[in-house]
């Protein structure tokens, strides 16, 4: 049981039994005054029991024939949910001919080809235990006997082997129900779901009516393809016979239900609490209807009432107690029993017989307030035993009121039918029992209807003019009203164009779209009043050589009803000049304060020509107007006469009112000084108070003029103070000022941060730890923690290294704080101070840490120095942060090869005092790719990169670096201009070729030849070994060099001042042809005729050569 309650809480999660709990539970309550019990309560644990294992035979079915799917699931508690799903746990497409049946059965009404398949699955979901057992998957064949019997025919003679009736059209008839004539009953307030599925072929359609009466339209719904009707909340009335119809083209047949309707116990009155004073008479009644008639009986305090004792004033007759003369110490709980075959009622009544003065509940002195001509409702609500007796008076207690002005109702409320003003007043109800009397008082105020006096008017103006529509109402004045404004009873549109006053609405530059119908509402706390009007826009009519000026400043100003804070202002406007005035701009000048300075006052719109002004006391004031239409501003009018208001105290008191120290030892109030129109009369001064917070004392003050702020000295070290500021003039005080808190000056605090503690978390980050010191010691607000540290040293090096002194803040609710960025292996210092407003404190005593080693930065440089034909020299420079000691170096390189491929990766360590590697055994025409880092104990550092190409030509070693990286960079073998060139170059020597050939056959010369024999006889030209020139093209192969051979060695190459070769026209290239067209030597290009000269040329190799490195 669970304390301080009635509930019961069984926990079963300790291993218990949920079965050893099932049973029927009810609740009984006690106390000196009866008993009384709850409906009885039935717990039963939730069953998913499994299905039970049988073996499914196929289904092999005629096509257009009817089908039925068992699904028969394990009867579980509460019943299970049944749906059909396939393998792939997609639901069985359900249509009129294909549906589930309340009984979870598959209903085919005629099967098709489409239907065959092997898994038809029947799924039961059992809610309460969220578990779902399946069916053993069913397996439907369904066959085509008309392509059967002619496969038998040709064997049989044409002979029919089956009968084709089922395939056939036939008329409907019903699956369910399945016997021919049905009931049902439901209980009342229950869901009625009568269900009707048809076979047939063609599909029969499903229909529903009742034979004697109609369909509850609100609680009829049907279900499954119109095969379910389903109504709800059922009643006697549903009872009757209900007629589905299924019907096909063929025929149609129909199936009556029988309804019938039972009705568990419900309650027509219930038995209600009774309060009884001794010897008075009383009844209980417990009725209740159902179908058949529940059986009442009663009980007394849980007792049958014919085992309780025996009560003289006490009358039991079927469903009533009649009490009689009752007497105290007889009060009891009675329970009533209705039950019949369906169900049960119970109803506990407590009889309490007692002896109570009576007593008003209705709270005192409380104000009702009500429309005049519309009803008052003045509440007396009473307690007592016997039942008071309620009387009213009006004002005094001189005479009862009554007559046909009032109403008295049961409940003691006095209803006024039509309130006046003459029905305001002191109301006193008075209680009487035998006991005692008991009176309250209450109050009735009769306020004014709220009217709207003048309404708006229907408006047609044209585009981009101003319209305004007015609203004046009356209410009364003891109500505070709320005008709306509404467009097509919505809210206006979102559109500065519409300003809203407290009696009009202006549209501005109207539109097309503020069409339509306007209403304003008056609303207060107790009625309303609402009025409309509608806006019409057109357009605008034409007129020619419109001239648009400003318009003529306004006339005749005359100030009427004139008070001490307000005036009437009152205007003649000018000539609009074809432009319509959109606003009035009303000035004023203060000739007591500031004369000759006009201000602004307040904007009217341009169909006003009155203005209602609110004026400040103690100013002398005289106004002007302005005009403005779309051009501009008129020039002011003449100003009106000039008006004095009576001065008064202040209204306001200064604002921004702040205080804080400057020094230790003062406080300054300072406030926003009120300007000469605030100070509402002569005489200005401020009086300035203040007082120490949470100390008993007066408040100090002083009066000051012409001044904005007030230094109070002597006052301790930032304390809470509590200052006001008032103005005064001489007519009086303004109202009473706020109080703002504020603290005296701050000073320097005066302790240190103890127990400051350092963690080196890794090599670059610490965790700094401390003891926030005494708040006393502050001095001040506590703005905070300063971290001060500076690095003395790298471990590495013997020589002290200071670096700059670095500060870390943090907030004032902070003990710890990490310090990051810090250099690794690294000695440190540090101290922290407390600061506030003032500024800093003594610092902690300093404290020295060092961090461990980290990993190395990047080696200072790398490059590569005396190349050879299979070896290169690196040479680098150790790290500039070495962040611990070196304990060496990793080499790692690997070749690449002309498409950025990478080779096997070699790797070599290093010892840390080297500076340089020699690699030897390198492949040469090859380049590499160098990676480098230095290592500590803790780790390698980040590595460096460097690319370096050998390249080998004419027998000698050519390095470059700056080629490396270029050819890293750019792979000229992919690039377009270049596989241009080839091309080009591929088809000008196939045309040579083509001509050579064609030279051959004809037996010409060649072209060159016959410039040479233009110049010179070739017989006269002598031949030398190292020479290379074109001597006379005869066919002998004696003296063709080799295809592929190259030039000499030192390069030189003779030609003749008329020598017109194709080597002219390559890519800087002397390339050589024999006499068919071949190329005699490999392209060389301008760097060996450069090579030839002495080397003297710094132009990096072509493309041509440097692919050619490569081959």
């Amino acid at each position: 049981m669970k304390p301080h309650s009635g509930t019961l809480i069984i926990d079963i999660s300790g291993g218990q039994k949920a079965e050893a709990y099932e049973g029927v539970y009810q609740c009984t309550a006690r106390n000196k005054h009866g008993t009384a019990v709850s409906n009885n309560i039935v717990i039963r644990q939730s069953r998913s029991p499994l299905w039970s294992k049988e073996k499914i035979d196929p289904f092999i079915v005629q096509e257009g024939a009817s089908l039925v799917l068992p699904c028969r699931p394990p009867a579980g508690l509460p019943p299970p949910i049944i749906f059909w799903m396939d393998m792939s746990f997609q639901r069985i497409p359900q249509s009129r001919r294909v549906s589930q049946a309340l009984n979870g059965d598959l209903y085919f009404s005629n099967v098709i080809l489409d239907d065959s398949r092997n898994d038809y699955i029947c799924y039961a979901r059992f809610p309460h235990t969220q578990t779902i057992q399946q069916k053993q998957p069913i397996t439907v064949r369904v066959i085509n006997m008309d392509a059967i019997n002619e496969t038998m025919a040709a064997f049989l003679n044409d002979t029919d082997f089956f009968s084709d009736g089922p395939s056939e059209e036939r008329r409907p008839m019903f699956l369910v129900p399945s016997e021919t004539g049905s009931t049902k009953m439901v209980l009342r307030g229950q869901v009625l779901e009568l269900e009707c599925i048809a076979e047939g072929l063609p599909t029969p359609e499903i229909s529903w009516s009742k034979v004697s009466g109609e369909f509850p339209s609100k609680r009829t719904t049907f279900h499954n393809f119109h095969k379910t009707l389903r109504i709800t909340d059922v009643s006697e009335a549903d009872a009757g016979e209900y007629r589905c119809t299924a019907k096909n083209r063929l025929a149609s047949v129909h199936h009556i239900i029988g309804v019938t309707v039972k009705a568990a116990p419900y309650w027509i009155t219930a038995p209600r609490n009774l309060v009884l004073a001794p010897s008075e008479t009383g009844v209980l009644t417990c009725r209740a209807g159902g179908n058949p008639k529940p059986t009442i009986t009663w009980s007394m305090n849980g007792i049958p009432i014919e085992n309780s004792p025996k009560d003289p004033s006490r009358k039991v007759e079927d469903d009533t107690i009649i009490f009689t003369d009752v007497r105290t110490g007889s009060s009891a709980v009675y329970q009533c029993n209705a039950s019949n075959e369906y169900g049960y009622l119970l109803s506990n009544a407590f009889v309490n017989v007692l002896a109570e003065p009576p007593r008003v509940l209705t709270p005192s002195d409380k104000v009702y307030q009500v429309i005049m001509n519309k009803p008052a409702l003045l509440d007396c609500a009473s307690f007592g035993s016997p039942i008071p007796r309620i009387t009213w008076f009006k004002d005094t207690r001189s005479s009862v009121l009554e007559g046909d002005s009032y109403v008295f109702h049961q409940n003691g409320t006095l209803e006024i039918h039509v309130a006046q003003t003459t029905n305001s007043g002191k109301y006193t109800c008075v209680a009487t029992n035998s006991l005692g009397i008991s009176e309250n008082h209450v109050y009735l105020e009769v306020k004014e209807p709220t009217r709207i006096l003048r309404q708006p008017e229907y408006w047609v103006v044209q585009r981009n003019r101003d319209v305004v529509f007015e609203c004046k109402v009356k209410h009364d004045p003891s109500l505070t009203p709320t005008m709306i404004w509404l467009k097509d009873n919505g809210e206006l549109p979102d559109d500065e164009r519409f300003v809203v006053d407290s009696d009009s609405l202006t549209i501005i530059d109207v539109t097309e779209n503020d069409e339509g119908t306007y209403t304003c509402i008056m609303n207060t706390t107790l009625d309303q009043d609402s009025a409309s009007a509608s806006l019409t826009v057109v357009e605008a009519t034409p007129t020619p050589a419109i001239i648009y000026e400003q318009p003529d400043a306004p006339t005749d100003l005359e100030l009427t009803d004139q008070r001490d804070r307000s005036v009437q202002l009152t205007w003649i406007p000018g000539d609009e000049h074809n432009s319509p005035i959109k606003k009035f701009l009303i000035q004023y000048e203060d000739a007591l304060h500031q004369p000759g300075i006009w201000h602004n006052l307040t904007e009217v719109p341009g169909i006003k020509t009155t203005a209602h002004l609110k004026l400040s006391p103690y100013v002398q004031y005289t106004f002007r107007v302005l005009a403005l239409n779309n051009v501009g501003y008129s020039q002011p009018s003449y100003p009106s006469r000039s008006y004095k208001t009576k001065a008064a105290a202040p209204d306001e008191n200064p604002s921004e009112v702040e205080a804080m120290g400057t020094h230790h030892d003062n406080l300054v109030i300072s406030w926003k000084p009120l300007t000469g129109l605030q100070s509402n009369g002569p005489g200005l001064q401020y009086k300035v108070m203040w007082k120490q917070m949470d100390v008993e004392n007066q408040w100090a003050s002083v009066t000051v003029a012409n001044v904005s702020k007030f230094v109070v000295s002597g006052t301790p070290t930032f304390v809470p103070y509590e200052v006001k500021v008032q103005a005064l003039n001489d007519y009086g005080s303004g109202p009473e000022p706020k109080v703002v808190v504020g603290y005296s000056g701050e000073d320097f605090p005066l302790a240190a941060p103890n127990n400051v503690q350092v963690f080196v978390q890794n090599s670059t980050l610490a965790e700094i730890h401390w003891m926030p010191v005494p708040p006393n010691s502050v001095r001040g607000r506590l703005k905070g923690y300063r971290v001060y540290y500076m690095k003395q040293r790298d471990q590495h090096k013997h020589n002290g290294h200071h670096t700059e002194q670095q500060v870390l803040n943090f907030s004032a609710n902070k003990t710890h704080g990490k310090l990051p960025g810090l250099h690794p292996y690294s000695s440190y210092k540090l101290n922290v101070r407390v600061f506030n407003n003032r500024g800093e404190g003594p610092p902690s005593p300093t404290l020295q840490f060092e961090t461990p080693e980290g990993v190395p930065g990047p080696p200072a440089f790398l490059k590569v120095t005396n190349p050879n034909l299979d070896s290169l020299t690196l040479e680098w420079g150790p790290p500039n942060e070495h962040n611990g000691k070196l304990t060496g170096y990793t080499l790692k390189y690997q070749p690449v090869n002309n498409t950025n491929e990478l080779g096997p990766l070699e790797e070599l360590a290093l010892a840390a005092n080297e500076t340089s590697v020699t690699l030897p055994n390198l492949k040469y025409s090859t380049r590499y790719k160098f990676y480098f880092n230095a290592k500590t104990l803790i780790g390698p550092g980040p590595s460096i990169t460097e690319e370096a190409i050998t390249v080998m030509d004419e027998g000698n070693l050519s390095f470059s670096s700056a080629l490396a990286m270029a050819s890293r960079q750019v792979d000229i073998a992919t690039q377009g201009w270049f596989i241009g060139l080839m091309c080009a170059i591929a088809l000008l020597i196939l045309v040579l070729l083509i001509v050579c050939f064609i030279k051959r056959n004809k037996g010409g010369k060649y072209p060159v030849k016959e410039k040479e024999d233009a110049h010179a006889d070739p017989e006269s030209q002598p031949m030398k070994d190292d020479d290379v020139t074109f001597g006379e093209y005869s066919d002998s192969e004696d003296h063709k060099p080799l295809k592929g051979s190259r030039t000499p060695s030192n390069g030189t190459v003779k030609r003749d001042e008329s020598d017109d070769s194709l080597v002219d026209y390559g890519e800087g290239g002397d390339g050589q042809f024999n006499e068919d067209g071949s190329f005699i030597g490999q392209y060389s290009g301008k760097k060996e005729r450069d090579t030839a000269e002495g080397h003297e040329s710094s132009e990096a190799p072509s493309p041509v050569n440097a692919m050619n490195s490569f081959v």
